[in-house]
């Protein structure tokens, strides 16, 4: 296993949108390849990272998701 991450970004979207959105891909790892979220707020611009366990062999999309 190796530990990944995927990025929400947004500069006007609200926070529950935000959330929402990286809570959907969360929800879709499953609990057992969930390592945690992680949110932060600099310069107006909003992020919200998932941190999550993939297979070695699986893609990895590292673009960041723009809600």
């Amino acid at each position: 296993m190796q530990a990944r991450f995927r990025i929400f970004k947004s500069h006007v979207s609200p926070w529950p949108k935000i959330f929402a959105t990286a809570a959907a891909f969360a929800t879709s790892l499953g609990p057992e390849r969930l390592i945690g979220i992680s949110h932060s707020c600099d310069q107006n611009v909003a992020v919200v990272t998932v941190w999550y366990w993939a297979i070695e062999t699986e893609e990895w999309d590292q673009k960041e998701v723009h809600c």
